[in-house]
């Protein structure tokens, strides 16, 4: 997505979710009955300054993105974090504030965090044990349920894993893709070639140029390039869900408070409908610069998700 993701990463499952519910609608709810509390760390540090800093990275489309000219990003998690920020400006009492955003890319998004270079990380990172466990991350409930899949050139004739023998195939550095593919590659003693690129546009671009022969990815940023391409009809998004991607807001695990106060806020934008309308817009409506249309519907993770919000998802 050098890495920082395991080979696995998946949702607790379904029957397990509504037995959740209960649980975690009590935690939202005891945090709804009282304003967050700004006495230390970064919630007061952002009242003291006026200031949230909001890291991004700037291809994910349709996530978090750069516009040529523009003097902000765009994009679905960056909707979010804006709304965060507005329920953030009243509970801190600010007349007002000010955003601040920081292009982060796969490999400095954690050390972003972890050193308060970012207090949010607001794109589409995925929750799992390892970056809480190892790297002292924390997320929120998941605002997108991805899958990793492959892209390749329909001239390929590659349909799916099996067909990767001898292949070459890349990956974006810093992301659960490589050591995903290694584990596959050796469970069905499968020789490829595996490289590694700096930023998705990179890989994309590998495989664009004949570089590469399939790009390992979240089947949503997969989908984004193939419609962005001059030519989508030669390319194809192939291939079973290799593992499941809970994408989540993140932030430092040494910051409780900031994360009571985004969990709450983020369930909240979950049952008002207003998640769902994000949904709509930018991943089922045209989308800038060019009226991008990406049509991909919510799928059932995604909807489970939202029926019952809660964090406890990454393995």
């Amino acid at each position: 997505m050098t890495t920082h993701r395991t080979p696995t990463t998946r949702l607790l499952p379904r029957k397990t979710w509504p037995l959740l519910i209960s649980a975690a609608t009590a935690a939202l709810a005891s945090g709804l009955a009282a304003p967050a509390q700004a006495g230390s760390g970064t919630l007061d540090s952002i009242r003291s300054s006026g200031e949230l800093v909001i890291g991004y990275r700037a291809d994910a489309i349709p996530f978090s993105y750069d516009l040529p000219g523009a003097k902000q990003p765009v994009g679905y998690a960056i909707e979010i974090c804006k709304q965060l920020a507005e329920v953030m400006k009243k509970e801190l009492k600010l007349k007002d504030l000010s955003l601040r955003f920081k292009a982060v890319d796969s490999k400095q998004r954690f050390p972003a965090v972890a050193e308060g270079q970012v207090d949010l990380e607001c794109a589409n990172t995925t929750n799992n044990r390892e970056r809480r466990d190892k790297l002292g991350m924390a997320f929120t409930i998941p605002h997108y349920i991805a899958g990793t899949r492959m892209l390749v050139r329909k001239e390929s004739n590659i349909e799916r894993v099996e067909d990767l023998g001898g292949k070459r195939v890349i990956t974006t550095k810093g992301t659960t893709s490589a050591p995903l593919i290694k584990a596959k590659a050796q469970d069905l003693s499968l020789s490829i070639k595996l490289q590694e690129c700096d930023d998705d546009q990179q890989c994309f671009n590998a495989v664009d140029k004949r570089q590469a022969d399939a790009y390992l990815m979240d089947d949503i940023l997969l989908y984004s390039f193939r419609a962005s391409a001059p030519k989508p009809e030669e390319f194809a998004v192939v291939g079973k869900l290799l593992s499941i991607e809970p994408l989540s807001i993140m932030m430092s695990k040494k910051d409780p408070a900031l994360k009571k106060f985004v969990d709450v806020e983020m369930a909240r934008l979950i049952r008002s409908g207003e998640v769902a309308k994000l949904y709509k817009h930018w991943f089922e409506s045209p989308i800038p610069p060019k009226g991008l249309q990406l049509n991909v519907p919510m799928n059932y993770l995604m909807r489970d998700s939202l029926k019952f919000p809660t964090d406890q998802v990454g393995d």
